[in-house]
């Protein structure tokens, strides 16, 4: 593979990393940088760079680096390509009423 395309592929991957990084410390992600990751993989199957199975495959493994368990079975369905899974960490949840 040509070094221009391990380098997009690079930039991908470390693109979900922040993503996924930012979410399972329990921070927000602004819009723009899933949206942006997004738009890259389609860039990057259009210029046929990577398939959109292996590309999700890829986000899947980052998926898990990052929260230390894996996506949903269903994810897919969910998400079609090429939209970003994005589950932040529950938010305790306290009662606000003794009753």
């Amino acid at each position: 593979m040509p070094k221009n395309h391990e380098r997009a592929l690079e930039e991908l991957h470390s693109r979900w990393q922040n993503i996924f990084q930012r979410l399972a410390n329990g921070s927000e992600v602004p819009p723009g940088l899933r949206l942006r990751a997004e738009g890259f993989m389609e860039a990057v199957v259009a210029l046929e760079l990577a398939t959109e199975e292996s590309l999700q495959v890829e986000l899947e493994q980052r998926y898990l680096d990052a929260f230390g368990e894996s996506l949903p079975e269903d994810w897919r369905e969910l998400f079609p390509f090429p939209q970003v899974p994005g589950f932040g960490r529950r938010a305790p949840v306290y009662p606000s009423t003794s009753e």
